[in-house]
């Protein structure tokens, strides 16, 4: 009999399993840097690659840092949010411009428009990789003391923005 009830106990942990791993948000995807510091890096800016700019210029700011490109279909559509969030508020917004051609990257912010105080160019995505980045979009929320605080990952909504970014940034700059 204990031989016939080990596949059904099996099958019966599998579904639980199963269960739990659907009732999560695929959306939020755990991020081992959070509450670390963000990794070290300096890159060329888009506008100018001569200028340089990384973590270090922007310590004791809150800054949001945005993964993005071109290419990137989701990062077309968070874009006009970004937009107005600059446009609104004061947050340091800086672009990741990830895996992309400089030119491409120039050509596509001057049609959408330019959110970002500083779009750095991470044409190898080497910074990336240090970030965990595994696609883009993806926006990190990063404190003063140049710790991670927040990943989102996906496209960047106006509710995102109203209950999760702008909260927590006027938390972290109190």
């Amino acid at each position: 009999m204990k031989r016939f009830l080990w596949p059904l106990v099996v099958f019966a942990g599998l579904v639980a399993l199963l269960g739990a791993g659907l009732m999560k948000n695929p959306r939020e995807v755990p991020s081992p840097l959070v509450g670390r510091a963000a990794p070290a890096f300096v890159l060329p800016t888009l506008a100018d690659p001569a200028q340089q700019l990384g973590p270090q210029q922007l310590r004791g700011r809150v800054w949001v840092l945005n993964v993005w490109a071109s290419w990137c279909v989701a990062c077309e559509a968070e874009h006009p949010v970004l937009v107005d969030m600059a446009r609104r508020t004061d947050v340091t917004l800086v672009g990741l411009n990830y895996k992309d051609k400089r030119e491409a990257a120039l050509v596509w912010l001057s049609r959408h428009g330019n959110p970002y105080r500083a779009s750095l160019l991470d044409a190898d995505g080497r910074v990336g990789l240090d970030f965990g980045v595994y696609g883009v979009p993806e926006t990190y929320v990063i404190d003063r003391d140049g710790v991670i605080r927040l990943k989102h990952t996906g496209a960047v909504t106006p509710e995102v923005v109203r209950d999760t970014l702008l909260p927590l940034i006027r938390q972290l700059e109190g």
